[in-house]
């Protein structure tokens, strides 16, 4: 049996918070001393170190009493709905840091925030060794292989929605596996428009297409 004070040292909670969550059916203690203090059984201290884990991803107190009283098959709801949050406040904090960014303008680097930009990651994997080439290929396999997560690291460089959306058209269309309906080709195929395959190109690996020579006069 644990006291109320070897409870609160060990979640590093206070007292009073024991007591709160006693008085609204969180975690009730089932044992009491002589002395009549409340003693916690093994099987509620680890009902404490659940709602410990719970509250250190942000869940609220309701959602967490829920949680508790739920069925094995039925938290999927509750976390799914906090990790959609969580999402959407990443999405709000990004833009918010690239807001900052073009606030500070050029004179601070990004780097020294922790940033990264579509410009310093191009710079990386060209120094890994990847060309244009390469780095079409690891965006084409990036949204074969997991589009949502494409998307969210491309948000996460500040990269333009319309940007992104060229980056990954020109992906799935690099991946043979899935061309954006852009425009008819002539057997009635939807392929991207050519204007429209050079921006994406140019926006997935930060390099401008080569310039055609000039045709030589006869």
């Amino acid at each position: 049996m644990h006291t109320i004070g070897e409870i609160g040292k060990r979640f590093g909670i206070s007292r009073s918070t024991l007591l709160y969550y006693d008085s609204i059916g969180l975690l009730s203690p089932s044992g009491r001393s002589a002395g009549n203090y409340r003693l916690y059984t093994e099987a509620e201290v680890r009902r404490m170190e659940r709602i410990n884990t719970f509250r250190n991803i942000g869940l609220s107190l309701d959602s967490i009493k829920e949680l508790l009283q739920s069925d094995e098959s039925s938290p999927s709801a509750i976390l799914g709905r906090r990790l959609q949050s969580i999402g959407q406040e990443i999405g709000r904090l990004r833009r918010q840091q690239q807001i900052i960014l073009k606030l500070l303008g050029t004179t601070h680097e990004p780097s020294l925030y922790g940033v990264m930009t579509k410009e310093r990651w191009v710079k990386i994997l060209s120094a890994a060794g990847l060309d244009e080439d390469g780095m079409q290929k690891w965006h084409a396999e990036f949204e074969r292989s997991a589009p949502e997560a494409h998307q969210d690291f491309l948000e996460s460089l500040g990269i333009e929605a319309r940007e992104i959306t060229l980056i990954r058209e020109y992906s799935r269309a690099a991946g043979s596996y899935s061309t954006p309906p852009l425009e008819t080709g002539r057997a009635g195929n939807k392929v991207p428009t050519k204007n429209r395959q050079r921006a994406a190109r140019k926006s997935a690996t930060g390099c401008a297409e080569e310039p055609r020579a000039a045709a030589s006069p006869d």
